[in-house]
């Protein structure tokens, strides 16, 4: 076989799990595995298979580069290595070169240093096999994609047309806002023909990734932070997937301190790109109107209003829509979900309505499985499929795909 870094056309092909699923298969990749100890450039290439090839530096890679896309392993020296530098040239010259690192300590600051040098993905040593696979192949997928004359992947924009954006949002904490975005999210990634990505806006104290179990290495921070290189796939290997229901989710940062860094045209500019590539974008916010949440109202297609049965929720609710009305956000985006309304509190859903001169598009009923599958990290959908919860959420659902209601399941 020739050596895919000989300078020549090599006949190079991925190893399985390490390939790019793009053009019919057609894509040829290589693998580079490069850092100055040999010891560690030695485990991550047997880690990636027969296909990897060793590299002691930067420089020795480059002089052998041919014209097969390459994806570059960086072991963890580069961690604490001035060839950082010299990578980021590579990759600005090299547009058919992309990077990955695995680093012995991920700091914020490692991470930013590294996605600011063009790094497409930042991972702790020791890493698993599959998760340094699959980190492998998105890159892949991404060097595939935008090689010339290869068919755009499915799952990107390539007919114009672009996802929907759903926020919700609350003027008041506790009205259960994150558990409607949540549960929403992984109903619609069960009927929608892409990918459903679920976004924690709630910048200081955002709850979704407790709620859905998740730890993610990267949040929201690591995508601001990358901006000015932001590309597709940088973006999709930030995402956490929830494994049981497929949503893609962008967390919050892990420090509230974080959300000093983040203002609302970084987090218009992410949701516009995830729009590219999936059917529907759905966003967690805060219980309050901020530069961040009035963006994110600005640019959604739907904004769902949710709302507890009691006065005090009823009251904000009635101050964030005369609110909105001000800011001349157009009333017919706005949609109205009244949460535990089942409640024998002695308010009358038809009072609700005609206080706030907005009918309600979505009622959900109190049910203690709602609280036992928060507190155990599960979306109620998929803890309690037939409760009458799951049924109103599938209804809340129908508002945005009717028509494929009946669609079998994804996943």
């Amino acid at each position: 076989m020739t050596s895919p870094f000989s300078g020549q056309p090599g006949e190079y092909m991925p190893q399985p799990g390490l390939g790019a699923p793009a053009g019919g298969g057609g894509g040829q990749v290589a693998v580079a595995v490069v850092d100055a100890d040999q010891a560690a450039r030695s485990r991550l290439a047997m880690q990636l298979g027969q296909g990897a090839t060793p590299f002691p530096s930067i420089n020795d890679l480059a002089s052998r580069l041919g014209s097969i896309p390459v994806v570059v392993v960086l072991g963890p020296s580069f961690g604490a290595s001035p060839e950082l530098a010299a990578v980021e040239q590579l990759l600005a010259a090299r547009r058919d070169v992309g990077a990955i690192m695995v680093t012995s300590e991920l700091t914020t600051d490692m991470l930013q240093r590294a996605l600011r040098a063009g790094v497409k993905d930042v991972l702790a040593a020791p890493v698993e096999t599959t998760q340094l696979a699959e980190a492998v192949a998105r890159v892949a997928a991404g060097l595939i994609m935008a090689a010339p004359n290869t068919p755009v992947s499915p799952t990107v924009e390539a007919d114009g047309e672009r996802g929907r954006v759903i926020t919700v949002f609350s003027t008041k904490g506790g009205a259960g806002k994150s558990v409607v975005a949540t549960n929403l999210a992984v109903v619609l990634a069960g009927r929608a023909s892409r990918p459903v990505a679920l976004v924690d806006a709630d910048l200081q104290f955002g709850d979704i990734a407790v709620m859905l179990k998740l730890s993610p290495q990267h949040t929201v921070v690591d995508a601001v932070g990358a901006l000015d290189k932001l590309d597709l796939p940088l973006l999709q290997s930030l995402l956490i997937e929830h494994q049981p229901s497929g949503v893609k989710v962008l967390p919050a940062p892990l420090e509230p301190a974080f959300a000093d860094q983040i203002g609302a045209p970084e987090m218009v500019r992410i949701v516009e790109m995830l729009r590219q590539f999936c059917s529907f974008v759905v966003i967690d916010t805060p219980a309050y109107f901020n530069d961040v949440v009035l963006g994110l109202i600005e640019v959604s297609d739907d904004v769902l209003l949710v709302a507890g049965m009691d006065i005090p929720n009823i009251k904000n609710v009635k101050i964030g829509l005369q609110t909105l009305r001000l800011l001349n956000t157009p009333m017919e985006k706005l949609r109205l979900v009244l949460n535990r309304a089942n409640s024998k509190v002695k308010l009358d859903v038809g009072e609700v309505e005609r206080t706030l001169g907005i009918q309600a598009e979505a009622l959900i009923p109190s049910d203690i499985v709602v609280p036992q599958a928060v507190n155990k990290g599960e979306p109620v959908v998929l803890s309690a499929p037939k409760s009458g919860v799951t049924q109103s959420m599938n209804q809340l659902a129908d508002l945005f795909l009717p028509q494929t209601s009946n669609k079998r399941r994804r996943r």
